[in-house]
């Protein structure tokens, strides 16, 4: 994909038309004054980064469980490295980037413990309530379950961010209000009711490059991490034809390179070709359409910063060598079975024993609640626990803990 350098927005401080502006943002749920040192989407960059839920990622699996070793991606390295990219797309297309890195931050909030295996298992147990979406959980801790404000619960988050939030994947109704990827999860419609979310628009550019950015960030570090594990080997990476052709540039440019210089010359070229890929798409559709506002590129009906049909084809490739050698690995299977088994029998339990969470706050919360609140609000015990306190959890109230290494 051809990128228009001339348009580029490296070093220049003024963002472009089409950019979300954060001095006429449509605002807060609740008022607030503004500050006179940063702008809004500053703001709530700032109180993304100083939550609980962000600090609890760290602990909070990527794909490897952190007892396989210190080194793998967690949830919070994922994060940040999510935020970096978005920030770099966001630069060069010249839009806002601390609402881009702000969105890319928040992105993962509502993750259970043990990744997408928590998350299913969750969604299990919680099916006859509603089920369990982690969109729609970072949704409801940024405005509802953080409570660090004495006005409000949750961060008084702007629209912005909130839309960038929950539609960063793309409009969640069609023209018809029917959900476009199913029925849309309780706590994003019961939240856009009080605070209109716009949910069949697409979101903001700054949000869409937040996106793409988490698929560029875990194709090719799932692929690093896949390396060092074993799970997947430089052969197995041949039969990506992209890949292949990363591997020979480096091998030709660097022969005799030691395997962990090898892989990460070939990463750093991975992330370039995506970034750059992606950037010379947008600008393609930003020719086209000519958007005069952030509100022209929520209704132009498309998603502007997405992979070239060619880098899309890679990416399918990427994603199918991922699932087939590392995510259904048999040995990464036994550790999601024994994962979700935790999972499921602390909601259960705490389902028949609330006082065990141990928490004042939760328990006098649930205690007279009827059964679908209480069934929420165990979930959002659960969805809030790291592996370490998930683990630790289990062995005091169980008297055999599932092995997950």
């Amino acid at each position: 994909m051809t990128i228009d350098s001339g348009a580029l927005g490296f070093g220049v401080g003024e963002r472009a038309i089409y950019a979300a502006d954060p001095w006429t943002t449509r605002g807060r749920l609740f008022k607030e004054p503004s500050s006179p040192t940063r702008s809004d989407f500053q703001r709530d960059r700032d109180r993304i980064v100083h939550t609980t839920a962000f600090r609890r990622l760290k602990h909070k699996t990527q794909v490897f469980i952190a007892a396989d070793g210190d080194h793998y991606r967690t949830r919070l390295t994922h994060t940040v490295e999510v935020a970096q990219i978005a920030r770099a797309l966001a630069r060069a297309l010249r839009l806002d980037e601390d609402l881009a890195e702000g969105v890319a931050l928040v992105h993962d909030f509502g993750h259970t413990p043990f990744g997408h295996t928590g998350e299913d298992a969750l969604h299990a147990v919680l099916e006859p309530f509603g089920g369990f979406d982690h969109n729609a959980q970072s949704l409801r801790i940024v405005t509802k379950l953080e409570r660090r404000y004495a006005e409000f619960d949750g961060l008084n988050l702007t629209w912005e961010s909130l839309e960038g939030l929950v539609k960063h994947n793309g409009p969640l109704l069609d023209e018809n209000g029917q959900g476009t990827r199913g029925p849309v999860p309780l706590p994003i419609t019961e939240y856009s009711a009080s605070h209109d979310l716009e949910l069949a628009s697409h979101a903001s550019l700054e949000a869409q490059v937040a996106a793409i950015a988490d698929d560029i960030a875990y194709n090719t570090h799932d692929i690093d991490d896949g390396l060092r594990s074993g799970y997947l080997t430089f052969e197995m990476l041949e039969d990506v034809p992209f890949l292949a052709g990363l591997m020979r540039e480096v091998h030709d440019r660097y022969p005799g390179l030691e395997a962990t210089r090898f892989t990460h010359e070939m990463m750093r070229r991975q992330i370039t070709r995506m970034v750059e890929d992606v950037i010379g798409v947008a600008q393609t559709h930003i020719r086209a359409v000519k958007p005069r506002s952030a509100d022209d590129v929520r209704q132009a009906g498309l998603t502007f910063a997405h992979f070239s049909d060619e880098m899309a084809v890679t990416d399918r490739e990427i994603k199918k060598l991922l699932f087939t050698r590392i995510y259904r690995n048999p040995d990464i299977m036994r550790i999601r079975s024994n994962a979700a088994e935790i999972v499921t029998d602390l909601f259960h339990l705490f389902m028949e024993r609330p006082k065990e969470m141990l928490s004042h706050h939760w328990f006098d919360q649930i205690q007279s609640l009827p059964v679908q609140a209480k069934a929420r609000q165990v979930g959002d015990f659960l969805a809030g626990m790291t592996d370490t306190f998930a683990i630790a959890t289990h062995k005091r109230l169980f008297d055999r803990t599932p092995d997950l290494r």
